[in-house]
């Protein structure tokens, strides 16, 4: 795996007010970084970076990468394009169309290669959109699992910077037709209230952090306003404390937006953020301390999560670290992911078994606290699928595996067998073990039918 970036506590001091400036394809060779780089590096990243979306910020070049080690640099990893991102027919198209120039070609042949790469796993387009009882299609919604409503507000679909392995990459390209988004926070209430199973709204993008705070104030409102017995626990899927912690510190709303959170808390919701956290470098400056600090005063628990990724973390001692430091701030270890089939899957996938012996060994050395963290775990058509690991069964080496979360709630901690399979990287890669059909795939089939009818 990549290294971490930077041993120093922090760059910028802890009471700076910086504003946010962001880098783009149009901007990147202005950079002064990029200038260690040669025009063939740049011309790869170019190209890539016209397929998968590419954005970074100030924070994250100035406090987060070593620009001496980008080779070895976790984070520059996380956040430019690399040309393995690409598979070597799509990048060789790509760049061919990029020398000649013209740009309707160019957005005609990027969206030809986004097409191929799966761009809605897991069935999100066609079984997760909810409709209302009046037969309204929320397309700014998904509802999988009965508890648990995601929601998209329209002012969120972007984010502080992007990750490049990214699975919601299709939000940041410019396709409509792929996007998920909602401006109608009404509708959001009414479908909670029409059912009663809902006790969790996630709000997702992109980053909702990425609103301002008035607007994303006037969704919750919204929310807190309506009489919604059901509703519990109010969830914010976030990256801005890894990307931009000066969104709690120093910006113009910053108080607004940790009021907001103290007045969902005295309503007597349960606030979790739902933070994603893909390295210990991301945890080591003065202004994540404090964001995290100023976070936990309001009420709200904080939950980290990441994917496990080749050429970023993919090593068991960074995350036993990464876990103990979390909990050391206060925050809670929630999910080791495993690398959606969508995007660059290819590049940033590991195979299941070795993401198993990564968590065991991780694990392994952290105490019960940070112990909470669930893992490697699937998000999968028909549920979050973990991987418990490798055991002999009548004489056959064979892989045991669990559901977390179902389509069907009797699916949920039904362990299941497949065989095993060293290259695995999805469940789709996996056979059963011991029957013709994995335990859920009847069930599975008919809800597809039901939904799609």
């Amino acid at each position: 795996m990549a290294q971490s970036a930077q041993n120093q506590e922090s760059v910028w001091s802890v009471d700076e007010s910086p504003s946010i400036r962001s880098y783009t394809l149009a901007n990147l060779r202005k950079l002064p970084q990029i200038e260690k780089f040669s025009e063939e590096q740049i011309f790869e990243m170019e190209v890539v970076g016209n397929v998968l979306p590419f954005k970074a910020n100030n924070y994250v070049v100035e406090q987060l990468i070593d620009w001496d080690n980008t080779q070895n640099d976790s984070i520059f990893a996380l956040t430019f394009p690399q040309k393995g991102m690409l598979k070597p027919e799509h990048f060789d198209q790509m760049a061919e169309v990029l020398k000649r120039g013209d740009r309707k070609e160019i957005q005609e042949t990027a969206n030809t290669i986004r097409l191929q790469l799966n761009p809605h796993p897991a069935g999100q387009m066609e079984l997760n959109v909810p409709t209302l009882k009046d037969g309204t299609k929320l397309y700014g919604m998904q509802h999988k699992y009965n508890e648990t409503v995601l929601f998209f507000p329209s002012q969120g679909q972007t984010c502080h910077a992007y990750c490049t392995f990214c699975f919601r990459w299709p939000q940041f390209v410019g396709m409509d037709e792929m996007k998920f988004a909602m401006q109608e926070g009404e509708a959001l209430a009414q479908y909670v209230k029409e059912h009663p199973e809902v006790s969790d709204i996630l709000f997702t993008g992109g980053d909702p952090m990425i609103m301002k705070a008035s607007l994303f104030a006037a969704y919750i409102d919204k929310l807190l306003d309506a009489d919604l017995p059901n509703l519990k626990t109010i969830r914010i899927g976030t990256k801005a404390l890894s990307y931009w912690p000066y969104k709690v510190l120093t910006d113009k709303d910053a108080d607004e937006t940790l009021d907001t959170f103290r007045r969902i808390v005295s309503k007597g919701k349960h606030l979790a953020i739902m933070a994603h956290f893909n390295h210990l470098v991301e945890l080591k400056t003065g202004s994540v301390k404090q964001a995290i600090k100023k976070m936990r005063e309001t009420g709200a628990q904080i939950r980290t999560q990441s994917p496990l990724l080749t050429h970023i973390n993919d090593d068991a001692n960074m995350w036993a670290q990464m876990w103990q430091k979390q909990v050391d701030l206060g925050c809670i270890p929630y999910y080791m992911f495993v690398v959606r089939d969508t995007g660059a899957q290819h590049y940033f996938g590991v195979p299941l078994v070795r993401a198993h012996e990564i968590f065991r060994n991780a694990i392994k050395q952290v105490s019960g606290l940070a112990r909470t963290v669930r893992g490697p775990s699937m998000s999968a058509t028909p549920g979050k699928v973990q991987i418990d690991g490798v055991a002999q069964v009548n004489d056959q080496k064979v892989m045991v595996f669990r559901m977390l979360q179902g389509r069907d709630p009797e699916w949920v901690n039904k362990p299941f067998f497949a065989k095993y399979d060293e290259n695995a990287i999805w469940l789709d890669d996996l056979k059963p073990a011991f029957e013709e059909k994995f335990f859920f795939e009847d069930g599975l089939k008919a809800i597809k039918e039901k939904k799609l009818a």
